[in-house]
């Protein structure tokens, strides 16, 4: 095997396929690269044909840190679990590939991404299907290739779509679609949009289409070169399962009680009737036939339900519920749900059900990522939970479930557009889905029951979103759209394709597409009776939650940001974090300092406003003409210090402690007294003078013979004071005046007294 390797350029952007040295003993391997951005794609297929009534494919994306040149966190310094991308870019190769392959198939495939290189420019998601592809062509694996995937951006400012992004020009960009599958069709959507209109996104989608055929393509092309130089590629051979035409013929005699039992609206009764039904056929079978036709009965058993299904829809117009096909299931909405909670929605279509719980936090507590792409952290989470109970079944509850991960993804998609700024709400938002009941579309149930929840919590949206799933049944040379599709219609359906948005455009997009002959009209058919079906789910939203809420809940933390000079934030934060701990201890206050300045503090009740009074207190500039109440902190012969903040002193000099000639300060003040000080000069340097407002007699006998009122030349006071900044243990040039035990060096604000 000699190693081909085969650089070609496409939209702008630079792509290498390379095969033949890594990885030879996999069935397939490719090196698939976007500028410096290179995955390792690996397939390997079982020997032994898997005794099982499904296709047995596994997707694993190995997220390899040293990729990105970083080591992992956490004691082990390893990678772990995998991350929440990896686990959504797995999702994202497995989805166009799985229905590639040929009805009957049951070799185990397991595919594998190897991150070896980022180069925090291109990302490395979208080309693992091209590569993925080819390493099942050079394999020699039976499937409907060449396949591949591309994302579609578009600059806000020009309007210009743009094949596969960078990074930086996904910054810019108001869409984000992702589109797989082959030069003739495609069969997997996922997207993010800043309310692009339906327009715009068959636009996308159909440049998208352009761009897969040309990289399947360019898989071709390296596929001529690899036969040039290593021979023709052997096409292995796979037994695949056949129908069996005696278990069809007896299966299918009973279509019409098929049909009867599939007409219920209920869908645990609809379960029920059809899996009796599925019982009662099976008996008729000898025990001998079960054995020998144990993969063959179940899967025509499938086929029946399928085939009354979808032929009671294009015939009859009517669904197993009853409902038409652009019809919407009963809907009840409330906000306001549990309380405490700093939010909560919930939302019900038909039989599906979901209660989302919103949870606001300091930006601190934002999501820390630990991943290969140029990302830190997210502040906005959104996290889908189903358990087993909701479609009344019993199961492990534990880590989610890919399943779970994609959802949850989805309906933060659908809604992050929509969240105000950073700037203008500085918190960090959690909303959790939990899945009370399902029977289909339970992640556009979500999505709708999240922004129930972020209205109620007070989160001023810019708009408020609503999503719908719809689904598509081509038989018998018809084809029908429906919307709201349950979960019959899912599984048995041809295309589950999900919408979200707001009045004004899409927010997101998800699509899992079975028919090959899925059209751009069909699409365009499909995206405007979602339109339609999202406007009434809105409109009925509006009625329970007419937008977000004036106030937060008084559980919810109220954040405040303010700013403060960055020479500042050494005082604020103070000798390893002392004083800024302090406030927090004091206050109950939550105080989180940026590198800029921006100091944001969060807490319920006066907390907040406590702990910006100390904040503002640290960083205050004393000027001429301010009145303090401040402590002495330290005597010296020709004056006290006096403390007018928790960084700042002042010399109130001899000569104006009290009225009249002192010979010595303590005859008057003493360490800890608290006195009323006007500022009366700040000079160059920042050294501050002060004059006392309270000035008692001076004592009789005070003034010492000879005493010179503490006057030089020309009679005027000799000024001495110092910064606190430059006090000993406190940082540069810190004083070492002397400290009393238990004396926390800063004045008590006559609004601030303590207990």
């Amino acid at each position: 095997m000699t190693k081909v390797s085969k650089t070609f350029e496409l939209y702008g952007k630079t792509y290498t396929l390379e095969a033949g040295e890594l990885a030879k003993q996999a069935t397939g391997a490719v090196l698939v690269k976007q500028g410096d951005t290179t995955m390792l794609m690996t397939v390997v297929v079982s020997k032994e044909r898997k005794n099982y009534d499904f296709f047995p494919l596994t997707v694993d994306f190995n997220e390899k840190l040293y990729a990105a040149g970083r080591i992992p966190g956490g004691y082990l310094k390893r990678e772990g679990r995998p991350t929440e991308k990896a686990t959504l870019t797995a999702r994202m190769i497995d989805r166009p590939i799985r229905p590639s392959f040929p009805d009957g198939f049951r070799n185990e495939v397991q595919i594998v991404a190897t991150s070896l290189v980022t180069d925090q420019v291109n990302p490395f998601d979208v080309i693992c299907t091209m590569g993925a592809s080819l390493a099942l062509t050079l394999g020699g694996v039976p499937f409907e290739g060449p396949l591949a995937c591309v994302r579609i951006g578009r600059d806000r400012e020009s309007g210009e779509f743009i094949v596969n992004p960078t990074y930086e020009e996904r910054e810019n960009s108001d869409l984000d679609l992702e589109l797989a599958g082959t030069r003739d069709f495609i069969s997997m959507v996922e997207a993010g949009a800043d309310e692009v209109t339906e327009d715009d996104m068959l636009s996308a989608m159909a440049l998208g289409q352009e761009a897969i055929g040309a990289f399947c393509d360019a898989q071709l092309s390296f596929v001529e070169e690899w036969e040039r130089v290593n021979g023709p590629i052997q096409q292995k051979e796979y037994i695949l399962d056949q129908p069996v035409p005696e278990v069809e013929e007896r299966i299918f005699a009973h279509y019409d009680e098929m049909y009867a039992a599939l007409s219920d609206a209920d869908k645990l009764s609809r379960i029920a009737h059809v899996e009796e039904l599925k019982e009662r056929i099976r008996a008729e079978f000898t025990e001998e036939e079960q054995l020998a036709w144990e993969r063959e009965i179940p899967v025509n058993l499938k086929k029946l339900e399928k085939k009354a299904m979808r032929t009671m829809v294009v015939e009859t117009g009517e669904r197993v519920d009853g409902r038409a096909a652009d019809e919407i299931r009963p809907l009840m909405i409330k906000g306001d749900y549990l309380p405490l909670v700093h939010g909560s929605g919930l939302f019900q279509r038909g039989q599906t059900q979901v209660l989302s719980v919103l949870t606001l936090g300091m930006l601190n507590e934002a999501q820390r990522l630990d991943t290969i792409e140029p990302v830190e952290g997210k502040r906005y989470m959104h996290q889908y939970n189903f358990p087993p109970f909701c479609t009344g079944e019993t199961g492990r509850i534990g880590a989610p479930k890919r399943r779970e991960i994609g959802h949850g993804n989805l309906a933060e998609r659908a809604l992050l557009p929509m969240l105000p700024d950073e700037k203008d709400f500085p918190y960090a938002i959690r909303v959790v889905s939990e899945v009370m009941e399902s029977n289909g579309s339970s992640s556009m149930a979500s999505t709708c029951a999240s922004c129930l929840a972020l209205m109620d919590g007070g989160v001023p949206l810019k708009r408020p979103v609503s999503g719908i799933a719809m689904g598509l049944i081509q038989e018998e040379g018809k084809t029908v759209v429906l919307s709201d599709i349950q979960g019959i219609e899912d599984f048995l359906g041809d295309m589950d394709f999900k919408v979200t948005g707001t009045e004004r455009g899409i927010t997101a997009l998800q699509m899992d597409n079975k028919a090959t002959g899925l059209t751009f009209d069909i699409l365009k058919t499909a995206l405007e009776q979602a339109k339609q079906g999202r406007a009434f789910i809105l409109d009925a939203m509006l009625e329970a939650v007419p937008g977000p809420a004036s106030e937060m809940r008084p559980t919810a933390p109220r954040i405040t940001s303010i700013e403060i000079p960055t020479e500042k934030i050494r005082e604020v934060i103070g000798k390893g974090g002392e004083t800024i701990r302090g406030i927090q201890d004091e206050t109950g206050a939550s105080v989180d300092i940026h590198e800029d300045g921006t100091v944001y503090v969060g807490g319920v009740g006066s907390s907040v406003d406590d702990a910006i009074a100390r904040i503002r207190l640290i960083t205050h500039e004393p000027e001429v003409g301010e009145e303090f109440e401040g402590r002495v902190v330290s005597i010296q012969p020709f004056g006290a210090f006096v403390s007018l903040t928790p960084s700042k002193d002042g010399l109130l000099h001899i000569s104006r402690v009290a009225k009249g000639r002192v010979g010595k300060v303590e005859d008057v003040l003493n360490i800890g007294d608290e006195v009323k000080v006007k500022v009366i000069e700040v000079d160059e340097r920042g050294k501050i003078s002060l004059d006392r407002l309270d000035k008692p007699e001076a004592p009789e006998g005070s003034a010492a013979p000879g005493d010179d009122d503490g006057r030089g030349f020309g009679g005027r006071p000799r000024r001495e004071s110092r910064d606190r900044g430059d006090r000993h243990g406190r940082g540069n040039g810190h004083s070492d005046r002397p400290r009393r035990p238990g004396d926390n060096g800063g004045r008590v604000p006559r609004r601030h007294h303590e207990a």
